[in-house]
């Protein structure tokens, strides 16, 4: 599968079978799957998203938003609990129109579920982890 480098951009091959064993990047050497939300902005959001080959779970957010506080470490949990399976991706709506403007994004949180770069479903609101990891089921 073909996995985007959230540090360098690089496009990494990694096989299936492997992508639970904390795959690196051939480039930077940086982690490519840690468990974590990866930041994404306007000018590297579009490759990563349309090279990556795993699912990809954007939540839409600012700062000054209090559900979105809120839902930050329900997030956080969910990307653990996907690591290998799925990438989680956070993109502050405020510093970031561009990708707003493409998705819509009206209220936030807003979630929205990506293959190949493609909208697939969305959620808006707060939600805890259990709904965010049936959202990638």
């Amino acid at each position: 599968m073909n996995v985007v480098c959230s540090h360098c951009q690089a496009t990494n091959r990694v096989p299936a079978e492997r992508l639970a064993e904390d795959p690196v990047c051939g480039k930077c050497g940086q982690a490519l799957l840690a468990g974590r939300p990866v930041e994404l902005n306007d000018s590297n959001f579009e490759r990563f998203t349309e090279r990556t080959e795993l699912p990809v779970l954007v939540d839409f957010w600012a700062p000054w938003c209090g559900p979105c506080v809120g839902m930050a470490p329900q997030f956080e949990l969910a990307a653990k609990q996907l690591k290998g399976r799925a990438i989680l991706v956070k993109v502050n709506s405020d510093d970031n129109p561009k990708t707003a403007s493409r998705f819509g994004i009206r209220s936030i949180p807003t979630l929205v579920k990506l293959a190949g770069g493609r909208e697939t479903s969305r959620q808006s609101g707060a939600v805890q982890a259990a709904q965010i990891v049936a959202l990638l089921r």
